[in-house]
């Protein structure tokens, strides 16, 4: 067993944030909008400007210089899931749910501190999400 707790102490984790909006529209409509790529810069200030489809991929200017972005496909689970790859070569994950609120939408976004981030970058990344889901959940329910 010691090689085993061993490489259990060896994991590890980075810390999160869980940042919700209940949106009063149908989960499923909520979830074809935000899946489609070329609907970001309606809502999704905080993670670029300027998107572009690059074949597979999209690019987009990023807070922090210019990021390519690779999308899920599309499928009935509501995962949203992305992975940005700064211009440093570093992949970020960011996973992204919808999922169904009684006869609404419930979006959750995970979002994790990157290794080197202080804890005030990661309350202004925070902060960054929170607008892009009131953002999306403005435009959900008034386009209802």
């Amino acid at each position: 067993m010691p090689n085993q707790q061993a490489a259990t102490q060896a994991i590890q984790t980075l810390e999160t944030r869980i940042i919700h909006v209940s949106i009063a529209r149908d989960w499923r409509a909520v979830y074809d909008f935000a899946a489609e790529p070329a609907n970001m810069p309606r809502w999704a200030a905080g993670l670029g400007r300027n998107f572009a489809r690059a074949g597979e991929v999209w690019t987009a200017d990023g807070p922090g210089g210019p990021v390519t972005i690779r999308f899920a496909p599309r499928n009935h689970f509501g995962v949203l899931d992305h992975v940005v790859t700064l211009r440093s070569g570093v992949d970020v994950a960011v996973p992204l749910r919808v999922v169904q609120n009684g006869g609404g939408a419930e979006v959750i976004f995970t979002l994790f501190r990157q290794p080197g981030m202080s804890p005030a970058d990661l309350a202004r990344d925070a902060e960054a999400v929170t607008r892009d889901l009131n953002s999306l959940k403005a435009l959900m329910e008034t386009a209802a």
